[in-house]
């Protein structure tokens, strides 16, 4: 194919949009960013503006002058939109951290077998508390579907109802094993079995993009679309490929980690199982909580610091302990009710210790997670994401962790992992590995340094301590 060939890749985040025209030879011919226009925390988002936002970043494109183009693939943060049989909004969406319906008891013997089958280790919410919920309040009458805000984008771009096999694992209603609704819990909740679409692989073309929404997008008329899936998980798929022996993290607002499974029974307690984007395989691994979102927070705080000025603190940043998990612990303590704090500061921590202290927290935050996916700490970490472009965060991720990192050359893994689905789906690609490298995306190899291994497992000792200690 040439380089007019291409496809549309789309990454919702929760703050904005992004859209690229990816030529099928790999080059971005051109990107666009939508900040959200709605209020877009972790708990709940207007669907009906995210359409929106995502339609203006689609036309911004201007596709269809530039290029061929040939499939859409779309990834998007986790959440559940709930809509009637003509796609309208009936609540307002959800996102990772909507608790509605996570107070509906449930019978013990029954919530044991959802987490069982859901490869889960705690009830998070998602589309069947949100399912109680609604039953609960008398509006199940008005609903016609439970979708992710990916599929949510799907049903009224292309007006049909699908999910992708990872984004139903989101939901507790799907069995992780087999891709397939857990059809009797459903009923012994009493929830419709219509309310969850068809599941698909990511990659497969599941619909065409209707006509007059490819109109106010500037796309083609019956556009194929691929499934998609969730932003970490697309960003993951694009990082692993088929590869067993790294465990990939994804570093964002939250760092997602996750290593590929031959077998469900293969993952630790405490993680996380999805089903994988390469057939066969599954995920073991989980979002750990705030982690650069609280990074980010402090800067707002303290202000810009020099990436050197950072690097020259000492480890351990005499004794400043900061935890960062404002919006509770997931993956691997699972403890919604923990806060973060300052411990041990001093008059002597500026600016600097308390950015780097912060970074340290989210290091050993995710370092945690690692060592639970891979206990004999031998395997190296893909690293992607914000938090990679920030050299002293890497050298000090490569410290902490004790393990070879391998950087992406490209960071935006979720936008180019769309990407690769679509080119998948558009018979461009075989398979994920073969969109990465054609996609231009490398590994530069960042090792610990010697000498500071003892010092930072000193700290990170020291930290988890304190953390046990203020929870109790």
């Amino acid at each position: 194919m040439s380089l007019r060939d291409a496809v549309v890749a789309v990454d919702v985040g929760t703050s904005a949009v992004r859209a690229a025209l990816v030529s099928a030879t790999g080059a971005v011919l051109r990107s666009e960013r939508v900040a959200r226009t709605s209020h877009v925390g972790g708990e709940t988002f207007d669907a009906d503006a995210l359409l929106t936002d995502v339609e203006a970043a689609l036309s911004r494109l201007d596709a269809v002058t530039d290029a061929r183009v040939h499939a859409l693939g779309i990834s998007a943060h986790i959440g559940t939109v709930a809509v009637d049989e003509d796609f309208a909004v009936v609540a307002p969406g959800g996102g990772w951290a909507d608790g509605r319906g996570t107070d509906v008891p449930i019978a013990d013997d029954l919530l044991r077998d959802i987490l069982t089958v859901a490869g889960r280790p705690v009830p998070t919410g998602g589309a069947l508390a949100l399912g109680l919920h609604l039953q609960r309040a008398g509006a199940a009458s008005q609903v016609g579907a439970l979708l992710s805000p990916k599929d949510f984008l799907l049903a009224r771009l292309c007006g049909v109802t699908v999910t992708d096999t990872v984004d139903a694992a989101y939901t507790l209603a799907s069995q992780v094993r087999t891709s397939t609704w857990n059809t009797a819990a459903l009923r012994r909740l009493g929830l419709p079995e219509q309310w969850w679409p068809r599941q698909a692989s990511p990659y497969e073309v599941v619909a065409t993009l209707l006509p007059a929404a490819a109109d106010r997008c500037g796309l083609p008329h019956d556009l194929p679309v691929v499934a998609g899936g969730p932003d970490g998980s697309v960003g993951l798929g694009l990082l692993l490929g088929a590869s067993t022996d790294v465990i990939g993290d994804v570093a964002g607002t939250t760092d997602v980690l996750a290593r590929l499974i031959s077998s469900v029974d293969d993952a630790p307690l405490g993680a996380v199982v999805n089903p994988a984007m390469v057939p066969g395989l599954w995920t073991a691994g989980g979002p750990t909580g705030l982690t650069g979102g609280a990074v980010a927070d402090w800067r707002t705080l303290v202000g810009s610091v020099e990436d050197d000025v950072l690097a020259a603190v000492e480890p351990g940043v005499g004794g400043l302990v900061i935890l960062p998990c404002m919006t509770g612990e997931r993956f691997p303590r699972w403890r919604p009710g923990s806060r973060g704090a300052i411990i041990g500061r001093t008059s002597e921590h500026g600016a600097a210790a308390l950015l780097r202290a912060t970074q340290e927290g989210a290091a050993f935050t995710v370092r945690e997670g690692l060592d639970l996916l891979d206990p004999s700490r031998d395997l190296p970490v893909v690293f992607a994401g914000g938090s990679s472009r920030a050299e002293s965060v890497v050298q000090l991720r490569a410290d902490v962790f004790g393990r070879r990192l391998l950087v992406a050359s490209d960071p935006d893994v979720t936008l180019l992992g769309a990407a690769a689905l679509a080119m998948i789906g558009a018979g461009v690609s075989d398979s994920l590995d073969e969109a990465r490298a054609t996609l231009g995306v490398s590994f530069r190899e960042v090792e610990p340094r010697p000498g500071v291994g003892p010092r930072f497992d000193a700290a990170y000792a020291h930290w988890r301590a304190v953390r046990e200690r203020l929870a109790g």
